[in-house]
């Protein structure tokens, strides 16, 4: 099982991070991380049909591989004389078999993980860091200007969302530097560390387009979020 692994005096070094990178600017950031954004059994479930899919193709091209096993496991027809119904009563049995083996082995959270797509993954942790956005800083600054930094640990995958007016300024190559600092952290089995530059990353850039005014307060808490 994968630990997020953070700390309460990390929790509070990141949220003076993100104290710090707002002091500069009128942005407001979001930091959420999360052990795992998506718990993939469907994957689980694509790779056990698959396995059905494999068996039945493997019983069409060896047809007496088929034959073999069933008297080997299974001894002579159950009649005397080979029997069709027998032998595929024996493949729907080894099919069901294979499938249900599948299911069980996968309900092992690292190999499921591990054998997920990256594509997949990364749909997932798009997916879910856009929702908690839309939940939790969308549109809920005067200026539109929030930001989500979303890190999930066992994909080791983050996402940045950012509000309307931050996307008018900043294109998705904007935030390559952060992403690569996040990410390599996380890597390293340091979640904290990883958040941290990302923060400072994201002030820099939002105080270099959205200057902090005099008039400018705290509209979302700098706290991180654990899910």
């Amino acid at each position: 099982m994968v630990s997020i692994a953070i700390s309460e005096a990390d929790r509070e070094r990141v949220s003076a991070a993100v104290t710090a990178a707002e002091g500069a600017s009128a942005g407001e950031i979001v930091t959420v991380v999360t052990e795992q954004s998506d718990p993939y059994h469907d994957v689980a479930l694509q790779w056990a049909v698959l396995t059905l899919v494999l068996v039945l193709a493997w019983a069409a091209a060896f047809p007496n591989w088929l034959l073999w096993w069933r008297e080997t496991l299974l001894g002579s027809d159950w009649t005397g004389t080979p029997s069709l119904r027998a032998t595929l009563f024996f493949l729907m049995a080894l099919c069901l078999l294979k499938f249900t083996a599948v299911l069980l082995i996968l309900r092992w959270r690292p190999l499921r993980l591990a054998l997920t797509p990256g594509v997949t993954k990364h749909r997932r942790v798009r997916r879910r860091a856009v929702a908690l956005f839309k939940a939790s800083a969308e549109r809920r600054t005067e200026g539109r200007t929030g930001i989500l930094i979303y890190l999930s640990v066992a994909e080791r995958r983050a996402e940045i969302v950012a509000d309307e007016a931050i996307m008018a300024v900043t294109t998705p190559e904007t935030w390559g530097e952060t992403m690569t600092a996040l990410t390599a952290e996380i890597r390293q089995g340091r979640p904290a560390d990883g958040l941290i530059k990302a923060v400072e990353l994201v002030g820099g850039v939002l105080s270099a387009h959205f200057p902090r005014s005099a008039d400018d307060h705290n509209e979302i808490p700098d706290k991180l979020i654990e899910l």
